[in-house]
């Protein structure tokens, strides 16, 4: 149990940092509504249950150095500088309130994509779960499923917790004017993301 709670804590305190996928999540929320976030949500869980499923069957080709790795990393470098200059190109242009009906329903399959690729792109996502799975190695299987499914659902519900926060009309209309500066600095700091990944590539 204590290792449980130890693993736990580190997961849970991993997650409060923001990221890649905190910025689309607010973001998506803030154009279209907490229930088509949920899609973003349901896609980022996906991906680090991939991650994590990967990480917990012993497969190395995510470790750090691997070809595999190096190409996500510069992938996921690509796909924070296309969403940071996206987020900064159309920054106050959204409006309030949320998508209805069929479009809904579109908006909420498209944050699923983005929210899985999002998630896919995230080196530090491969990272963090290669470094529990050395944690858990000795562990059962029932015991390496019960983190996976406790993750997962981590993961989903405080990413849910976020878009349902940020999507709130109340909090929309009471921050309105701020929102533009807000999506401007979430492409700025999605970029330096960006910047500095592939920084670190060079240099490594």
């Amino acid at each position: 149990m204590q290792q449980f709670l130890i693993i736990a804590l580190a997961h849970f305190l991993a997650l409060l940092s923001p990221g890649p996928d905190f910025f689309l999540v607010a973001r998506t929320s803030v154009s279209s509504g907490w229930r088509v976030a949920s899609g973003a949500c349901l896609g980022i869980a996906l991906a680090n249950g991939a991650f994590i499923a990967m990480a917990f069957t012993g497969l190395s080709v995510l470790q750090e150095g691997t070809p595999l790795f190096t190409a996500l990393q510069l992938a996921g470098a690509g796909y924070l500088l296309y969403i940071g200059v996206l987020f900064m190109r159309h920054a106050g242009q959204v409006g309030l309130a949320a998508v209805t009906g069929n479009l809904a329903v579109q908006g909420w399959w498209r944050g699923l994509g983005r929210g899985l690729l999002s998630g896919i792109l995230n080196p530090k996502n491969a990272l963090f779960y290669a470094s529990l799975a050395s944690m858990v190695a000795s562990t059962s299987a029932h015991w390496k499923a019960a983190y996976a499914l406790w993750m997962f659902s981590i993961v989903l519900l405080w990413d849910l917790l976020v878009a349902v926060a940020i999507g709130n009309p109340l909090v929309l209309r009471r921050f309105a004017r701020s929102l533009p500066w807000l999506e401007r600095a979430s492409g700025v700091m999605l970029v330096l993301l960006a910047v500095a990944l592939l920084l670190h590539l060079v240099r490594g």
